[in-house]
């Protein structure tokens, strides 16, 4: 199962600046384990956006869980699951 995590600011940029560098290290390191295969903000500026690999509803729910955003209560996350039908080679 493949999932999508759209994150929104619940501060203003300035003040999510602060938990940034912390949650940045947080998104590399699940990077790194395979979790997570994508990232980055959303050209809005309104949050974020994650994309993982094929893993479960639980471990996401452990990504949010753990991300400093989420624990400094400076953003919360939607998640959308699904299942991939369609793959691009090495996926």
């Amino acid at each position: 199962m493949y999932h999508v995590l759209t994150s929104t600011y619940l501060q203003p940029l300035d003040v999510i600046g602060q938990t940034r560098p912390a949650h940045l290290e947080f998104i590399e390191g699940e990077v790194a384990a395979g979790r997570l295969l994508i990232g980055g903000r959303q050209e809005s500026g309104v949050g974020g956006v994650l994309v993982t690999g094929d893993i479960s509803t639980e471990e996401v729910q452990s990504i949010v869980e753990r991300d400093p955003y989420t624990q400094a209560g400076v953003a919360r996350y939607e998640v959308v699951s699904y299942n991939a039908v369609v793959r691009a080679p090495g996926l």
